[in-house]
Formats: structure tokens, sequence, C-alpha cells
């Protein structure tokens, strides 16, 4: 999974980058200048994995994990698009956090005024339709001109009529994942990613101060997008403690849970993944599907070979196994299931793939 994340300059973006990654890329009261993205990859906490590894005692075991993009602060007049290494960087990611300031700082708020959440998350969504627009409208253009020199064929039509009503939707502020394709439409614009088709969570960035006394403001926002809020800078410096001092400290401002922690729930949520394992003594590995995928997408996670050679699916499930104690017991209880191409997979299904290429 890859998340971006964005903000406004000096909405303490970077910080909860940190409070994710357990990094301390600088953090400073104004932009620096600098325009490289801060890159982090954190493994998914898994309690199953180390569950599983336990009983297998494997040579390796493999977490899923989670790379955050950290893009520079936005200013909020990108009137021009965003860069194109930017824009092509942010179209590789599965998701967008956006993190909006709702903390006081004394040189930040001198100069910027008091915090202003909703505000400042309607800017950062303008900006993101303001760059589908750009694209789309010069999408347009070209499949007009390949038109007016006689190419007609039923495929260009169909992206041209896709990308009319992202057009008409972009323009009266809709989304484009919140528009209908057809079948045949949604083919079409695939290659685009456009930016406003990926699902957005929202992290409202306080204080310790005001943290947990944003209710109303939160159920604002949800109205609109998934939500979550953090008190970053406090987080951030969690890093720095032992895990029983952090626990100590979180629990006295309500927090129940480290912040990646959290957003891995969230993020899982948002795109509705799941995960599934692969077991053995040589390696125990978590992967990560969309609910709603069947055997072989589960295949053809793990190798494209399995995918096309798939013949069945040996599965069991991780409750089994736990409750059970091992591979022999679920086999003689009949719960060692063997499963079509049309098995759809349950969160914590283990599976070893039938195949032949």
């Amino acid at each position: 999974m890859k998340l971006g994340i964005l903000g406004l300059q000096n909405s303490g973006k970077t910080t909860i980058f940190n409070a994710l990654t357990g990094q301390n890329i600088e953090t400073a009261s104004f932009t620096s200048g600098k325009i490289e993205p801060n890159l982090g990859l954190v493994n998914v906490v898994d309690a199953r994995i180390t569950k599983l590894s336990e009983i297998y005692n494997p040579q390796k075991t493999i977490y899923a994990n989670i790379e955050y993009i950290d893009f520079a602060g936005l200013s909020g007049n990108e009137s021009g698009g965003f860069p194109s290494n930017l824009l092509a960087l942010l179209k590789t990611t599965d998701a967008i956090v956006l993190v909006v300031r709702n903390f006081e700082d004394e040189i930040i708020s001198g100069v910027l005024g008091v915090p202003d959440v909703l505000g400042d998350i309607e800017k950062i969504k303008s900006e993101l339709i303001i760059s589908d627009l750009i694209i789309a409208e010069k999408r347009l253009q070209n499949i007009e001109l390949s038109q007016k020199r006689g190419i007609k064929d039923q495929s260009l039509l169909i992206e041209k009529n896709a990308i009319i009503k992202i057009l008409d939707g972009l323009n009266s502020e809709i989304p484009v994942r919140k528009l209908e394709f057809s079948k045949e439409e949604k083919k079409a614009i695939k290659g685009f990613q456009f930016i406003t088709q990926k699902p957005i969570l929202v992290i409202v960035n306080s204080d310790e101060t005001n943290f947990g006394n944003n209710g109303n403001l939160l159920k604002e926002i949800e109205k609109q997008s998934k939500v979550a809020e953090f008190a970053g800078n406090f987080e951030m410096e969690l890093n720095n403690l032992s895990n029983e001092d952090a626990k100590e400290f979180m629990s006295d401002i309500g927090i129940s849970e480290s912040a990646q922690n959290r957003i891995t729930k969230l993020s899982y949520e948002l795109l509705g993944y799941i995960s599934f394992f692969t077991v053995g003594t040589d390696e125990v590995r978590a992967w990560t599907i969309q609910n709603g995928d069947n055997a072989v997408d589960a295949a053809g996670t793990i190798h494209s070979d399995l995918a096309r050679g798939f013949i069945r699916a040996e599965c069991f499930s991780y409750e089994d196994l736990v409750n059970i104690g091992d591979e022999k017991k679920i086999r003689e209880k009949g719960l060692f299931r063997l499963e079509g191409k049309n098995y759809l997979l349950k969160d914590g299904d283990i599976l070893n793939i039938r195949f032949s290429v």
C-alpha cells in the first residue's frame, strides 16, 4: 500500500510523517524550499503474523507494509496544477492523506492566522480538482483533434464521453471518485489515474491542549471524507520514548493506539483491503488484497504464474489454526478446504496455491 501525504505549508504534515514512520525529518515553522518528497516504509503490525511465526518457526517472516510519501507543502495557489514530477509520483499512490492544521503556533498563527480546518480542506481539494481539470481538458482537445483527422473508432468515442462526464463533474466541484461510469468507460480512463479518483483520509493535526475536544468538527468533515484526529507533535515525540513510557503518556491524553496502528486500520478500511497469509517453514508472509477478490486474484498477488496456471487453492482459516493447534488436526476436523477460482477470500485465510504452467 502506498499513501501520499499532502497538506498546506505549515500544517504539520512532516510531523505526522515522522510520527507514522519513526523518522526524524527536520520540521520548521516555514517551508525550507525543499521540493523532494520524504519517503518512509513501515511494516503493518499484525499480531496474526507474529503468532504464525511462532507456530511455523520459518526462516523468514514478512509483514505487509505501507509506503508513505510526504510531499512538499502546498501554497494553496497551485493554479497551474502540480509540477509534473510531483504529479507522476502522486498518481502511483493508492490513497491520499490530507493533513490540516488545528494547532496554534506563535509564529505560524502570526502570519497565517488562526486555524481554519474546513477552509484548508477545501483549498487542497480545489487544487486537486484543478490538476485533474488540466489533464482532462488536454485529453479532450487531443481526442477532438483525432476526430477531425478522421479517427472515429468506438473506443475513442467511449473515452470522449467519459472525459466529458469528468469535466462536467469537476467543473461542478465533484471529484472523479463520486462519478458513475460504465465498465467500458472505467477501462478507457484507467490509465489517467486522476487524483480526485483516489480515496481521501483527512487527518486533523491538533495540539495536546485541544486534542479530543473537536467532535463537532470531525463530524462535519466526516460528511465528505474519512477523518481522524492526531496530536502530531506529541505523537512524533513518543518515538523517542520506551514503549512503557509512550503508553503512559498516550493514556494521559486519551490515545489508545500508536499513530501508525491507527492509520493502518483506517487505510485498510478506506481502501477495502483485507489480508491473507502463506505459511511454511521457509516463510510466513502477509499479503494484501481487496475485499471481494477471488482465489485467482490472490494467486496473482503472489505471482502471475500462479494465477495463469491456477488449479485449486488449499485453504483454512487463521482462527481455526490457532484454536485447533496444527494443520493435521484441521484436516481431521474437515476444516481444510479445496477452493476454486471463484472463491471469495476472507480476511485471515491461509492459502496454498496448486498450479501448473
